[in-house]
């Protein structure tokens, strides 16, 4: 079911899509086998709504609402029929929740399973949402739970099938897209979304803004479970917050005298300067994801 923003579907050589402010938000992503899923950790439907969800999250944090979305699959010609099915009826499923439409695509025969996605947001009317507000005095919030999609890599790593919460988080991220469109009505100064982790996202924010920021842990909200699993694998719960990636909360600097809209939390300040600090210190851990990493 398409919404009333698609004017042409899939059919024709291109979709038409209205973009009633005049300016469209657009994002890419993709999904690689092996690197970003494993089909044997994750259904088809799982893998379909996580290609959703971190291509959604990233026009959400300039605050713009997904409006279409363009998708193409590389499968390789021995995949079975329920895992294209499931991956294709999935990500219209979660394009569907979010008032948004699968408007068109393509399909190839590759050596692995490969999904690219292409978000369209609307802004209706705000200013973009960029890394490069920040400004020193401002209150450094997050919206949505650290570290969980993080603990669930390291449980599936390690063979374990306990925690089924955390598990769940990695396979299928749940951004909390209303907290980041309140903050986009709620005088946010900078936002982002936390696919690459806390620390190297902030990063973004700081070197974009030109500021530094300094952390607090103990105004970070960390659930037992977390600390439980953590304890489970002899691994420390605050390198899954402050640099598991993959979570898709969001980030972002508010002014000090604006309340902090619901889903909001206060974890630090920014300042004149530069880099980040946590708890008075460099965080001496890795600082997050990186693409090309073996």
């Amino acid at each position: 079911m398409q919404p009333p923003t698609t004017l042409i579907g899939p059919g024709d050589d291109a979709a038409l899509v209205r973009a009633a402010d005049g300016r469209v938000a657009v994002s890419a992503d993709m999904l690689v086998q092996d690197r970003h899923f494993r089909l044997d950790w994750s259904s088809p439907r799982d893998i379909g709504r996580k290609a959703v969800a971190q291509n959604a999250a990233d026009v959400a944090a300039m605050g713009a609402r997904p409006t279409a979305f363009l998708v193409s699959l590389g499968l390789p010609p021995d995949t079975p029929i329920d895992v294209a099915d499931g991956i294709s009826a999935a990500i219209g499923e979660s394009a569907e929740e979010l008032g948004a439409g699968v408007v068109g695509g393509d399909l190839v025969q590759a050596a692995q399973v490969v999904i690219s996605v292409t978000v369209l947001g609307d802004l209706g009317g705000r200013s973009p949402i960029r890394r490069s507000g920040a400004r020193p005095g401002d209150v450094v919030a997050v919206a949505g739970e650290l570290g969980r999609s993080a603990a669930g890599l390291a449980l599936l790593l390690g063979g374990s099938t306990d925690f089924p919460d955390l598990l769940a988080a990695h396979r299928v991220p749940t951004p909390p897209y209303a907290a980041a469109w309140a903050a986009a009505d709620g005088g946010v100064h900078a936002m982002t979304d936390i696919s690459d982790g806390l620390l190297a996202d902030l990063g973004h924010i700081c070197d974009a803004s030109g500021v530094g920021m300094s952390l607090t842990r103990s105004d970070m909200t960390v659930s037992p479970e977390l600390v439980s699993a953590a304890t489970s694998l002899g691994a420390d719960h605050w390198e899954w917050v402050l640099t598991g990636g993959e979570d898709h909360g969001f980030t972002a600097t508010f002014p000090a005298d604006v309340p902090l809209p619901a889903g909001w939390t206060r974890i630090g300040v920014v300042h004149d300067g530069s880099g980040i600090s946590v708890d008075g210190e460099t965080w001496p851990g890795a600082g997050g994801w990186q693409s090309f990493a073996v």
